[in-house]
């Protein structure tokens, strides 16, 4: 395959009104948040099956299942990066040790600072959905989001966020950070829902 049909079979790979970016630019709201191992914890809690709230320590973390997704990263900056290996504990394995309510319909990631982002159980559970602690085999820089960020691939990349510290198990729809704040409620890159009045009726919780 020669270098201008690679380059077509990388454009034909990009949603709507995204470009190809070589190298992965840092885009972040406020500081870079100091990691202390001694004080983090990854939770899980709200409406689990059990009714209890889930805990592990970094190192307890760090021994869970590795596993490995190559995806895309859809920016809604309008930047994609293509073809990344994530490496880190899939959401599948998270939702098997600390599984959901059968009424759970969408969760809440959490991350430092208070920062959250919604999504449908759906997604959340997607297989390509992924806790990542690794790029390209190697760890995440805290820029981008050492110890663990959220990779959704399907959808734009604020719905997976930097310095994840849990998830929470949710009844009903609650928009996160960027959703309160004009983003769109889904975020799916391949229909361009990048704000939130584009957003039809059932798309997410009245603002």
């Amino acid at each position: 395959m020669g270098q201008s049909e690679s380059r077509e079979g990388e454009l034909a790979k990009l949603p709507p009104g995204q470009r190809l970016q070589r190298g992965w630019p840092v885009t972040h709201y406020g500081p870079v948040p100091k990691f202390k191992p001694d004080r983090w914890e990854f939770r899980v809690f709200g409406a689990t099956a059990d009714g209890e709230k889930h805990c592990w320590t970094h190192e307890e973390f760090s021994a869970l299942p590795y596993s490995t997704v190559v995806a895309d990263l859809h920016c809604v900056t309008k930047f994609s990066m293509l073809d990344a290996e994530w490496g880190g504990v899939s959401s599948l394995e998270i939702a098997k040790l600390a599984p959901p309510a059968p009424d759970v319909t969408h969760v809440m990631v959490w991350a430092e600072y208070g920062f959250s982002s919604n999504l449908r159980l759906s997604d959340f559970m997607a297989e390509t959905t992924i806790f990542a602690t690794h790029k390209d085999g190697e760890p995440l820089t805290a820029e981008h989001g050492f110890p663990v960020r959220l990779v959704v691939p399907h959808l734009y990349a604020w719905k997976g966020p930097k310095w994840v510290r849990g998830v929470e198990y949710m009844t009903a729809d609650r928009r996160g950070f960027w959703e309160e704040r004009g983003y769109h409620n889904i975020g799916d890159p391949w229909t361009e829902k990048r704000y939130s009045y584009q957003e039809e009726p059932g798309d997410g919780p009245e603002l």
